[in-house]
């Protein structure tokens, strides 16, 4: 979608303090942290959220999933725990249309989040 940020971060027209990257995802540090370590992990394909998701995509939020768990244990986060948000919708503050899941540690993390 050309009018979408993460859209445009995905093919590299906005600059991001990059993660990791491969053809199917991309992860980055988020810009206003809520935490020592806040990633951001992206779809490349245009997903505006949770709700649009198809039975299609069954494999790729699993790969997804695995990805945000991998990236915890990478950023020496998997010993102390951490915590992976999806935000979807206005109600819950999903401020970009693309699903995103943030990746939060380093740092005890409270509850109920919000």
């Amino acid at each position: 979608m050309a009018s979408c940020l993460f859209c445009a971060i995905a093919r590299g027209e906005v600059p991001c303090d990059q993660v990791y990257a491969d053809e199917e995802f991309l992860a980055f540090r988020d810009i206003a942290p809520q935490a020592p370590t806040h990633v951001l992990i992206i779809p490349r394909r245009h997903i505006p959220s949770l709700t649009e998701l198809q039975e299609s995509d069954v494999p790729l939020m699993g790969r997804f999933n695995l990805l945000a768990a991998r990236l915890a244990s990478d950023l020496g986060l998997a010993a102390g725990g951490y915590r992976c948000v999806v935000n979807c919708g206005e109600d819950a503050c999903q401020s970009v249309p693309h699903l995103h899941l943030h990746l939060l540690g380093g740092r005890r993390l409270g509850w109920p989040p919000g």
